[in-house]
């Protein structure tokens, strides 16, 4: 075991998938000599050579064209989206060609490609590097969409996109890369963060797709979501003091609908988590399910925690992020209701 930031877990796995599978190719804007905006892929290209880990035009466009160009003759492409922001103009691409060749080609041709990207706020980046757009991708049939938490996650679920037959979008939080913060409006960032490092085994290993982690469990509610606001719930919890059973669900798109149902039937209480706006969420699919599954067991509505229907604002950055003390407020809120 070794300890690693997600960044240094990240660029472990790609750094033993392009050693043991010669398929593999990572690209994108500034992934090469640079080794990627947050330093994901620093040193790779120069481990593994320009022809194996490369700098792309900066067209979106085309990197995704490209990566399914080589997904359907063979190799394994990794490519980086720069900032989730700058993943809509490759955004057809994904939608009416990646995610459908398996589909249309009744399985003769698969696209093995993972799509990487950072998505969320931490880092003022304003309403342009921000953005946590998870939910547009899982309404398209034929995608995987995944979010790891932590370290470990991020490094097991990688490899397990990477050898997936099927397209990945990967999301990174940027909050996480080193370390989980939960923080609260107008507190220091540096005031809040805990545990930067996780225990990495070095060795190749996989995370399940599809298989959510409870990372605490309870009685009293069911809390469920995934990035950095599963950090965000587990400190609210703690400090609140209620026996919250806490989920992560690691892959959002085929997600773990026994983990989440099971657990509500249980506690009878829900609050739904996620960074991106509050319409059209993710968080309102999860809802929809609970609600339908188990309608008998609940004892109050489920919540919804998110973001605001706003643009992701520069300014009031910590304002706008779902921190805790709005965590431990609905949790209060939930724990009143009879």
């Amino acid at each position: 075991m070794a300890s690693m930031t997600m960044i240094q877990a990240l660029n472990n796995a790609l750094d033993l998938k392009l050693t043991d599978d010669p398929s593999v190719v990572a690209f994108g804007e500034d992934v090469g000599y640079f080794g990627g905006v947050f330093g994901v892929t620093k040193g790779l290209q120069e481990k593994h050579g320009s022809g194996r880990v490369y700098d792309s035009p900066i067209n979106e466009g085309a990197i995704i064209a490209m990566a399914m160009g080589m997904a359907v003759n063979g190799m394994r492409p990794v490519a980086e989206i720069q900032f989730a922001d700058y993943i809509f103009p490759g955004f057809d691409q994904i939608l009416s060609e990646l995610s459908r060749i398996r589909y249309r080609s009744a399985g003769q041709y698969t696209a093995p490609v993972t799509i990487r990207t950072p998505c969320g706020g931490g880092i003022y980046g304003g309403q342009t590097h921000s953005m946590s757009p998870e939910a547009f991708f899982t309404h398209i049939p034929g995608l995987i969409v995944m979010m790891p938490s932590n370290p470990y996650d991020a490094k097991g679920m990688l490899i397990s996109a990477m050898e997936n037959d099927d397209p990945v979008i990967f999301f990174e939080p940027k909050r996480l890369y080193n370390g989980p913060f939960t923080g609260d409006p107008h507190v220091p960032a540096s005031s809040w963060t805990k545990h930067p490092k996780g225990e990495v085994p070095e060795g190749h290993y996989t995370v399940p797709i599809g298989k959510a982690d409870i990372l605490r469990e309870g009685s009293d509610v069911t809390m469920v979501g995934y990035g950095t606001m599963v950090h965000v719930a587990l400190a609210a919890a703690e400090e609140a003091g209620v026996d919250a059973e806490i989920i992560d669900l690691r892959t959002i798109i085929p997600y773990d609908v026994d983990a989440v149902t099971n657990s509500v039937k249980k506690t009878g209480r829900c609050i739904v988590l996620h960074e991106a706006p509050r319409t059209s969420g993710f968080g309102a699919e999860l809802t929809a399910q609970i609600q339908e599954d188990c309608f008998y067991s609940l004892e109050a509505p489920v919540m919804r925690i998110t973001g605001w229907d706003t643009p992701y604002p520069h300014a009031h950055e910590w304002s706008y992020f779902p921190g805790k003390s709005r965590v431990m407020q609905a949790l209060k809120t939930m724990m009143e209701t009879v």
